[in-house]
């Protein structure tokens, strides 16, 4: 009976640890961190953020990392009373709810300068990977680079294909392969409670 309670146990705590596990931490502008110059609309692009997320801010200087509403965001001023508001980096802002949230720096004319990031907020994982892009039946789709225009097609024949560049695993499917590992783990465990 003790053998058991403590796989119990150790069911529980892997519960716990794959809740825990699940959660990632973006650092806003990746390398270049919270600063004038990158464009935070294009790093947000691709990623899909979730309650318990993190968002880090990294930045040297004088900053601020200020949540604000919608209106303060579009016209990148507070208007009322902030969020949030950080001057200490690297700050460390955690997506406790979903919804959209919005960050500008209050620092003179940084956020028309372009120190703004608004993020998308789901209610949780749903530990299933983006849908890819449906096609009409009978069409083959054409790859395109940025910034190309892609070639025209006849009907009834296939256009060249260019080799896809490895991606970046997004938070949505780090999430999905960590999920994956504690569910054979938490499996193992169940079986062996079996016996």
């Amino acid at each position: 009976m003790a053998s058991s309670s403590s796989l119990i146990a150790l069911l529980v705590v892997l519960g716990c640890a794959a809740a825990a596990s699940a959660a990632t931490t973006f650092t806003v502008g990746d390398a270049q961190g919270w600063t004038i110059g990158p464009d935070y609309t294009t790093w947000v692009n691709g990623k899909s953020f979730a309650v318990g997320d993190k968002l880090l801010f990294n930045f040297a200087g004088t900053h601020t990392v200020t949540e604000v509403t919608k209106a303060d965001y579009d016209n990148c001023a507070v208007s009322g009373n902030s969020i949030s508001d950080t001057s200490s980096s690297p700050a460390t802002i955690d997506l406790a709810t979903a919804g959209a949230h919005y960050f500008i720096c209050t620092v003179g004319q940084h956020c028309t300068s372009g120190m703004k990031v608004a993020v998308t907020v789901a209610a949780s994982s749903s530990g299933t990977p983006p849908t890819p892009p449906s096609t009409t039946p009978g069409t083959t789709p054409t790859p395109t680079t940025p910034g190309m225009t892609p070639p025209p097609t006849t009907p009834g024949t296939t256009p060249p294909t260019t080799p896809a560049s490895p991606s970046t695993p997004t938070g949505a499917s780090t999430r999905v392969q960590a999920g994956a590992v504690l569910a054979a783990a938490a499996g193992v465990l169940v079986k062996l409670a079996v016996f």
